[in-house]
């Protein structure tokens, strides 16, 4: 007879949850391994260290995957709240695919961001999953990354491959939200 708890954790069919069902076959495929957390979503991780990641499934006539995570907010980020959330809605109002906010927890604040996609019967979920899982690390990491001082933003981007920008007088924070208007007009 065998131990019950050593038998696998078998998806539930299918065609109960469409989408979830293609999601978890997808990151199965891509060598991942998928688990269903207590609210339904899946969960996975990747990368060295360890991330963990989420995606929730929403069927319906338009099936809905949002892919998302949260990570605790770097020691080099300033302890203003205000300051924090006009980055999240600067990151947001700058990129087409994630939205990029804060959520309070037991220990301060966590960085959240996600990524939506409209996921219709026969498109395939795994390359939208791997656009959506670079997009949202490389989110995570610039979001961080733009509270350090501008030498140390270019010091990375050089390290990283990445030319830095060319600005000829960079503001004196490092930082400038692109989608506001000059003060110039």
């Amino acid at each position: 007879m065998s131990d019950p708890t050593s038998l696998p954790n078998f998806p539930p069919p299918a065609d109960e949850h469409p989408l979830r069902g293609r999601v978890l076959d997808a990151l199965t495929d891509l060598g991942l391994r998928p688990d269903i957390d207590a609210d339904g979503d899946v969960s996975f991780t990747i990368g060295e260290p360890a991330q963990q990641l989420f995606i929730r499934c929403q069927d319906g006539d338009f099936p809905i995957m949002r892919v998302f995570g949260q990570w605790m907010v770097g020691d080099q980020v300033p302890d203003d709240h205000e300051l924090r959330l006009q980055r999240c809605n600067d990151f947001s109002l700058q990129l087409n695919l994630v939205k990029v906010g804060l959520v309070a927890t037991e220990t301060g604040e966590n960085l959240v961001v996600s990524g939506d996609h409209i996921v219709p019967v026969g498109v395939e979920v795994g390359p939208l999953f791997q656009v959506t899982v670079n997009i949202i690390m490389e989110v995570v990491r610039m979001w961080h990354t733009s509270f350090l001082p501008p030498e140390e933003q270019e010091r990375l981007a050089r390290e990283a491959g990445q030319v830095p920008p060319t600005d000829p007088a960079p503001p004196q924070d490092g930082y400038e939200p692109r989608h506001r208007p000059s003060d110039e007009i």
